[in-house]
């Protein structure tokens, strides 16, 4: 017979560890080199996109126009042909260049949804990256994972909800001002100590701290569709599993139920009654 309660505490701790996974990097595809994150990776993917779509409409138009040129003065000739062929390379040198990847700016970290947000945040982290320490590198890779997943969890959430209001601090705030107080400080002096530290300690101390605030954030939110899941399990194997899943769910007292199947379907009504 099934047990209901053991489906829905086995269903409950699968759940738990794909969230376990997925904080971990998940079973999807890394971001490509260079990205820390999807999100970032999307958008550099997207540039990259507008600008084969413009080269080709370039490339395009340069030929057609010479084709119609060419119809109209039998033949545009060699140096004809060669023009075409230099205003191709033009047009390919310029359209590989443009549009760039902007980095954003600390301002423009919080604003728009979550997905733009934390987008917006790779990016920005990706560029101040090559001025950190080793370790907070390394942490800084951790954290692209991290958004990643964090972007998941705020889908559907609106701008009211108190978890969006403390997630646009923590990503939009806490953590550009945490790199930017280290970057405003002389490279020589990095190195030194202040107050029993160095300033390279304090910013791995304090990514640490942020990156366990972003995990927990994450499981926060989690742990609603967790239970969600559960109770819909649990609902569900009482609706429809009939019978068994009602006699296994049971306490065991030690008194056998009736069998109700001997009971001419009349008195079955009454008793149940």
């Amino acid at each position: 017979m099934p047990d209901a309660t053991r489906d829905s505490e086995r269903i409950l701790r699968e759940a738990k560890q794909s969230l376990a996974v997925q904080r971990d990097g998940g079973t999807h595809r890394p971001a490509p080199r260079g990205s820390i994150g999807k999100g970032s990776a999307e958008l550099k993917m997207k540039s990259l996109l507008t600008k084969i779509r413009n080269i080709a409409i370039a490339i395009f138009t340069i030929w057609l126009g010479a084709g119609i040129a060419g119809a109209f003065v039998n033949g545009i000739g060699f140096w004809g042909v060669m023009a075409v062929i230099v205003a191709s390379a033009v047009a390919i040198a310029v359209f590989s260049s443009f549009p760039k990847v902007r980095t954003p700016k600390r301002a423009e970290l919080k604003q728009g949804n979550p997905q733009q947000m934390v987008a917006r945040t790779e990016l920005w982290l990706e560029a101040q990256r090559p001025a950190l320490p080793p370790p907070a590198q390394a942490l800084v890779d951790q954290l692209g994972v991290q958004l990643d997943a964090l972007g998941l969890q705020l889908k559907g959430l609106g701008d009211n909800e108190p978890a969006m209001a403390e997630v646009r601090e923590l990503v939009g705030e806490y953590i550009p001002e945490t790199i930017d107080n280290y970057r405003k400080i002389p490279a020589h002096l990095r190195s030194e100590e202040y107050a029993g530290k160095t300033a390279d300690q304090r910013l791995t101390e304090s990514l640490t701290k942020l990156s366990g605030e972003v995990d927990r954030v994450t499981r926060r939110l989690a742990e609603g569709a967790l239970d969600d899941l559960a109770i819909k399990s649990r609902y569900l194997e009482y609706r429809y599993g009939g019978a068994e899943a009602l006699e296994d769910a049971m306490p065991d007292t030690g008194v056998p139920l009736p069998d109700f199947s001997a009971i001419p379907a009349n008195k079955a009504k009454e008793q149940e009654r």
